[in-house]
């Protein structure tokens, strides 16, 4: 009955390799975000948990702001796009594949398409495109610290669409996107459309809500 409840080996590997993975892809982003040019931290040197405003040039510079809410939204959105690939559609087209890709390696997978974006918002051609076509037109870049918490934030997003299932985390979503909608004018889904298709009446919409503030 003792070597039952002592996990065998290839558990223990098993169970480590996602969170090992998550780890290799943090500090390759790190890295990277320093290649890309990207500074550790907000340049004030003043370490806040929190910038509230979006015009500020903090934004974007310390651990989180307003636009942390749309990263813990990537993660609930990762959690619900892989509940239906690998527990809806999954056992009927491809149940070897679905079978495999257990709760720790969904996280894995969210923080690393988390991980990709981070390394390419802050690209200069991103930034630029930022700039030119959303309201966020002095938009600087992420500092490392605030890309990496950002990709940490979508794994919490991933574990609390973990404990409230589908329908729980499409209401967070539908919330979440309505207080920043209503808060900055902006979330998750204007920030897509903006980047991808702009429309010039919305930026205008946007603009005029709020007024650039210093520092």
């Amino acid at each position: 009955m003792g070597k039952a409840l002592i996990p065998r080996t290839s558990d223990l590997q098993a169970a480590w390799r996602p969170a090992a993975t998550i780890i290799l892809v943090l500090i390759a982003t790190v890295i990277t975000l320093r290649l890309e040019g990207r500074i550790w931290y907000c340049e004030c040197g003043s370490w806040e948990l929190w910038k509230s405003s979006v015009w500020s040039s903090h934004c974007s510079q310390h651990v989180s702001d307003p636009y942390t809410i749309s990263h813990i939204s990537h993660g609930l959105l990762f959690w619900c796009l892989f509940h239906w690939l690998f527990d809806r559609l999954g056992p009927r087209r491809f149940p070897a594949v679905a079978a495999r890709i257990t709760t720790p390696w969904r996280l894995a997978l969210s923080v690393f398409v988390a991980a990709v974006w981070e390394i390419a918002e802050n690209s200069t051609w991103v930034i630029e495109r930022y700039r030119t076509v959303t309201m966020s037109l002095d938009y600087m870049g992420d500092s490392v610290t605030n890309a990496t918490c950002d990709v940490l934030f979508c794994a919490l997003g991933f574990y609390v669409a973990q404990w409230l299932k589908l329908t729980g985390t499409l209401l967070l979503f539908a919330a979440f996107e309505v207080i920043l909608l209503v808060t900055i004018r902006d979330n998750l889904t204007l920030n897509v459309i903006m980047l991808l298709t702009p429309i010039e009446a919305i930026k205008q919409w946007q603009m005029a809500g709020h007024a650039p503030v210093g520092g």
